[in-house]
């Protein structure tokens, strides 16, 4: 519904002004102009329309805009300026005859009171009754110009004139506009009701959206603030953690740069030495008399050899290794967690260390290994992986023979070697850091045969095992008197403890040594086993 007096689309005053289902008014002309869902420049007829007002998708009745319901209560707001004369339809109304509801222009209006049968008809001006209710002025049928509405066809639910009630409303049921605005103006004042209350919800519901944005905002900016905090926070433990890796690097490098400086004074004063005793001798020499040569012979060879005893690296152990890991784990600094490290340690192959049980032997098929402990040159303990590691393992006898071990890097400077060799004998093993021989490498790896179980039963004797059965033996060679073929407690034979009854080993955890039985004795056996 309009509440302007120019049309929203045209922005003049209206003209034949209609109502669209979504409430919204607009001229009819401006109507037509409209094109399906709101598409300009399109002839044909539209069956629904988008509204310019409010885009909502509207329906038009199959007459068309000319179906559409009038806006009256448009054209009453739209004042004098938007309205005609009633008479003559030529001039601007500017008063109103509310005896005949008709509104007239200055001309119209003085013939108006000359007539006779008007004389007497109150007229007021215009602008004064636009405050009046629109009830007061007649409203005459579209279909009818001149026959007023009065009536209200309620089959059509519309209203309707006189003629409309003899023609297209013949058989419908009518009754005067007066007797029914009673029961339909409650029943929309009802759905007024109805609609108010949820406006209220709905706005109730629309300030809790406010208010929950409010809060959103106020909590967005509280976060926002905490994130600047805690990233300004950061950035400080950063800066901070990055300014002692500098001095840590600074002081590294001034160790480690006095520490080759000391030994290379050591090694040039020992130069300088030896230079000095060389010159000396070359000079005593090529100068000195055989006299003077024995006479200082002691004293230069005394110098000479303590010179040569002096030991010294050729290749000197001072390095440049040092690195920077960044996913090292530096600790917390102001309750932040902080990675990187400087990393000065470097292996040395000749400290690095095996450990293991299964260093020196192991079993035929079954899956052995031992431990490399990787240190730095002062011995200490690594700490880190990523060595270059390297492991071959061959059969001393057969060259062709090559066991191929695993390794895992364990990270902290430790690294398991497991492989599981498939003939038994002596095998090289060698242990390489960095191409280099381990402490202990190469060695020595003897491979036994595989683990032999044992057949028979751990046994006190057999006569107790077998039931008392005669034939039943024992690998122990013990015998009984009366015939009986296996060993018993006390008699010739008898280990004096529980054994095996495959091949009389006394320790129950242990491989068997009995070798291959013959029939008979493992048909005896194995009954004493299933005894």
């Amino acid at each position: 519904m309009s509440s302007g007096t120019r049309c929203p689309v045209c922005a003049e005053p209206w003209v034949s002004p209609r109502l669209l289902p979504c409430l919204h008014s607009l001229c009819a002309p401006c109507l037509r102009r409209l094109g399906p869902l709101g598409e300009p420049g399109r002839a044909a007829a539209p069956r629904s329309v988008l509204c310019p007002v409010c885009d909502a998708e509207v329906a038009l009745p199959p007459g068309g805009v000319g179906q559409l319901t009038p806006d009256y209560l448009a054209l009453s707001r739209g004042g004098a300026a938007a309205a005609g004369c009633d008479l003559c339809a030529d001039g601007a109304a500017v008063r109103r005859c509310l005896t005949c509801g008709a509104d007239l222009c200055l001309f119209c209006c003085q013939a108006h009171r000359r007539q006779k049968k008007t004389a007497s008809h109150a007229v007021m001006e215009l602008e004064n009754t636009k405050d009046c209710s629109q009830a007061e002025k007649p409203l005459f049928c579209p279909s009818h110009p001149t026959e007023r509405l009065r009536l209200f066809c309620e089959q059509c639910d519309q209203p309707v004139c006189r003629d409309c009630v003899v023609d297209r409303h013949r058989q419908h049921t009518y009754d005067f506009t007066g007797n029914v605005i009673h029961r339909h103006g409650d029943a929309l004042r009802e759905l007024l009701k109805s609609t108010q209350q949820r406006m209220g919800t709905l706005e109730g519901v629309l300030s809790q959206m406010d208010d929950m944005g409010s809060a959103l905002r106020g909590r967005t900016e509280a976060v926002a603030t905490e994130i600047c905090l805690f990233a300004s926070g950061y950035v400080k433990a950063i800066e901070e953690h990055r300014d002692r890796l500098l001095k840590q690097l600074e002081d590294l490098k001034v160790q480690k740069e006095n520490l080759l400086h000391l030994r290379k004074a050591q090694l040039q004063q020992l130069l300088l030495d030896m230079r000095t005793g060389v010159e000396f001798t070359e000079r005593l020499l090529t100068s000195g008399s055989d006299l003077e040569i024995l006479i200082t012979k002691g004293v230069v060879a005394n110098r000479l050899a303590k010179l040569n005893s002096i030991a010294y690296n050729t290749h000197p152990s001072m390095d440049d290794g040092i690195q920077f890991s960044p996913q090292e784990r530096a600790g917390q600094c102001h309750g932040y967690e902080l990675f990187g490290a400087i990393l000065n340690k470097v292996v040395d192959p000749a400290r690095c260390t095996l450990h293991g049980e299964d260093l020196h032997s192991a079993r035929q098929n079954q899956l052995a290994g031992f431990t490399l402990l990787c240190s730095d040159t002062t011995g200490e303990r690594m700490g880190r992986g990523g060595e270059a590691v390297q492991v071959t393992i061959i059969h001393k006898d057969k060259r062709d023979c090559a066991v191929k071990p695993k390794v895992c890097d364990n990270g902290d400077g430790t690294y398991h070697v497991s492989y599981s060799p498939e003939e038994p004998g002596l095998y090289a093993v060698c242990v390489y850091v960095k191409g280099q021989h381990v402490k202990g490498s190469p060695f020595t790896l003897m491979v036994k045969n595989k683990f032999r179980e044992h057949q028979g039963v751990f046994h006190c004797c057999t006569f107790c095992s077998s039931g008392g059965q005669k034939a039943a033996r024992c690998a122990c060679g013990g015998t009984m008197p009366g015939g009986y073929q296996g060993c018993g407690h006390g008699h010739k034979g008898h280990p004096g403890c529980p054994h095996w009854s495959c091949c009389g080993q006394v320790k129950e955890s242990s491989e068997c040594l009995g070798g291959p039985p013959s029939d008979t004795s493992q048909r005896s056996l194995l009954r004493t086993v299933a005894l």
